[in-house]
Parts: C-alpha cells; sequence; structure tokens
C-alpha cells in the first residue's frame, strides 16, 4: 500500500506500514532532492497548530510519522485512515538498516564528543555496509556551522541523522534547507545516547500499551501540567467532530 497523507486536526500525517517504510525511504533517496522525515507527537501536533512555521515545515516533509497513541486513536475517532504509530528508535534501525542493505551513506550530527565516538563505531559494527561520510558534535559554537554546513553538502549523505545539541531540532534543518542540495535530514534527539547506552530505550511493551509518557514525568514531574493541553486536545477533537468534515 502506497503512502497516504491525511489532515489530522489541519496537520499533515503519514499512513505508511512498517513493511513499506524502507521502500519510501529508498524512494526519498532516489528522487535526489533535499527531504525531512520528521517524528510528531501529539505535543508536535498541538505546536504545529499554533505556529505557521513548523507547521509549513511539516507540510514541506516527505515523510511524517506520528509516535503517540493519541494520534492514533483521535484519526479513528474523527474516522480517518488510522496511521501506524512508530517507536523512534524501532524506525531509525529500520532506516539505517534499509540504507546499509542500500551501501548507501550516512553523516551524523549532535551528540557529545565520547557520546558520537561511541555511536560511530556501534553504527559501523552493526550496519557496515553503511558508509559513514561525516561527523559533528552538538553543543558547537556558532562560527562553526558554516563549516559544518559546508560538509554536509559536499559529503551529500543519503541520510543526516541529528541528535542532541542541535538548536531547533527539526526546525534546524528546515531553517538551512537552502544549504542543501539533497540528503534525507532526520532529528531523534535521543538517538547516540540509546546507540552509545547512556541512555536506555523505553522496552517495547511500556511503548505499545502507550505508558511511555509516565516514565517521562517520573525523570520530570513538571511534566504532569501537560494535562492541561491534553485536556485542550479532547475539546479539539469534539470540535473537530462534531463541526468540520473529514478530509
Amino acid at each position: 500500500m502506497a503512502r497516504t497523507r491525511i489532515s489530522f486536526l489541519s496537520v499533515p500525517v503519514d499512513v505508511v506500514e512498517p513493511n513499506e517504510l524502507g521502500s519510501e525511504i529508498m524512494n526519498i533517496v532516489h528522487s535526489g532532492d533535499y527531504s525531512q522525515v520528521c517524528f510528531v507527537s501529539i505535543w508536535d501536533i498541538l505546536r504545529a497548530r499554533t505556529n505557521p512555521e513548523y507547521l509549513n515545515c511539516l507540510k514541506k516533509a516527505s515523510l511524517i510519522l506520528p509516535v503517540s497513541k493519541s494520534i492514533v486513536r483521535g484519526a479513528a475517532f474523527l474516522k480517518l485512515p488510522i496511521p501506524v504509530r512508530y517507536n523512534p528508535f524501532t524506525a531509525v534501525i529500520s532506516i539505517l538498516g534499509e540504507l546499509d542493505k542500500n551501501f548507501s551513506t550516512l553523516y551524523l550530527l549532535g551528540g557529545r564528543k565520547e557520546t558520537l565516538k561511541v555511536t560511530e563505531k556501534n553504527l559501523r559494527t552493526t550496519f557496515p555496509n553503511l558508509h559513514i561520510v561525516g561527523r559533528y558534535v552538538g553543543y558547537y559554537s556558532k562560527h562553526i556551522e558554516p563549516a559544518i554546513l559546508e560538509a554536509i553538502r559536499k559529503s551529500s549523505p543519503a541520510l543526516v541523522l541529528i541528535a542532541d545539541g542541535i538548536k531547533g531540532n527539526q526546525m534546524w534543518a528546515y531553517k538551512r534547507k537552502k544549504n542543501f542540495s539533497s540528503s534525507i535530514f532526520l532529528n531523534y534527539k535521543d538517538s547516540f545516547r540509546i546507540f552509545s547506552k547512556r541512555k536506555k530505550r523505553v522496552s517495547p511493551d511500556i511503548f505499545d500499551k502507550g505508558l511511555e509518557i509516565w516514565m517521562e514525568i517520573m525523570r520530570n514531574p513538571a511534566k504532569i501540567f501537560l494535562i492541561f493541553p491534553f485536556i485542550s486536545y479532547i475539546f479539539i477533537l469534539l470540535w473537530y467532530r462534531c463541526f468540520r468534515s473529514k478530509k
């Protein structure tokens, strides 16, 4: 089944089956254009509704993969095509595996020096056919950025994997897209810390049950206040169900 893009609360979300993810990625690679793959949570959906620049970033993205169970349930409630929810770590592994099969190239951007070093070593071992053409740490000084942009442009990797320490997250690549003629940009903040075993990934059981938010609240109790935007999300869903025709 081909990718289907739906409008969920006026924000684009893609419906992609896991067995089609690899071919979708390679189609994007073969297009030879600048592109983005974005993971979106329910908080990203709410942010996009009030931030036109971020909304436009998502509209221009080649692939938008939902990571929140609330998006899946919300789409079902609005009687839209139901998207597949992706675990970001599993999706990144799948994407890297597909690139490895096709002898593609990768650039690593972000993280601390030692974290990046261990990540590169582990990726070279796990994906021996994936050629890492460059890397640079996050938290860099502003005057270094032109050299980083030029390095990415010259190496023209199939994928630029962006981790922590890059100001702007998904918006970093979007705001600098004129510097790139090709490459897929994918932001997953925790990726290098997980690859280097400095952070544990969410267990599949917890993720499948949609309980990962409680782990975040345990680490940062202030996140309990996310209940308020979530309540607003419920009211928005009800309003769309009652007054907006499905698209």
